[in-house]
């Protein structure tokens, strides 16, 4: 696609990284909405392909961390950093991220506290996301799961 065709952004450097270049190229085409809080595209750099499990806010035992969607989200997003990093990757490394919750409408009022979590542990930058509200998760106190896929490049 021609550059005149398509904005490309590099976005901002999450914790960890100080200094890196950003090696995925993010694109937001124009003629699509402008995005808030996701990407419409990423062209992942070559390399090490990470897929993600699904990463509720379980605690190391086994116990659920958090009773609102903030908090649930928070727990989550720790939980994905740290099998990022388990995998020698780093949030940067994220080039796609599914949201699962089980209230779309509580997620939404809940925005402004899981943009500051997400800025805390990911940064400002934005892989391709998608949201899904679903009828329940495998444990029934959950409320958000999150599923990713990183590339660590060569």
């Amino acid at each position: 696609m021609p550059s005149s065709t398509r904005r490309s952004k590099k976005a901002g450097t999450p914790p960890g990284r100080a200094g890196d270049l950003v090696a995925h190229e993010i694109l937001n085409p124009e003629g699509l909405p402008p995005p808030r809080g996701f990407s419409h595209a990423v062209i992942a750099a070559p390399g090490r392909t990470v897929y993600l499990g699904g990463q509720t806010a379980h605690g190391p035992d086994g116990a659920l961390r958090g009773e609102t969607m903030a908090e649930q989200f928070d727990a989550a997003v720790a939980n994905l950093v740290v099998a990022l990093e388990a995998a020698g990757a780093t949030p940067q490394d994220l080039v796609s991220l599914q949201i699962f919750v089980t209230d779309a409408h509580e997620y939404r009022s809940s925005l402004k506290q899981i943009g500051h979590v997400w800025r805390e542990r990911i940064g400002r930058r934005f892989p391709a996301m998608a949201l899904f509200e679903v009828a329940g998760l495998f444990d029934p106190a959950a409320k958000v799961e999150l599923v990713g896929i990183a590339v660590v490049p060569e």
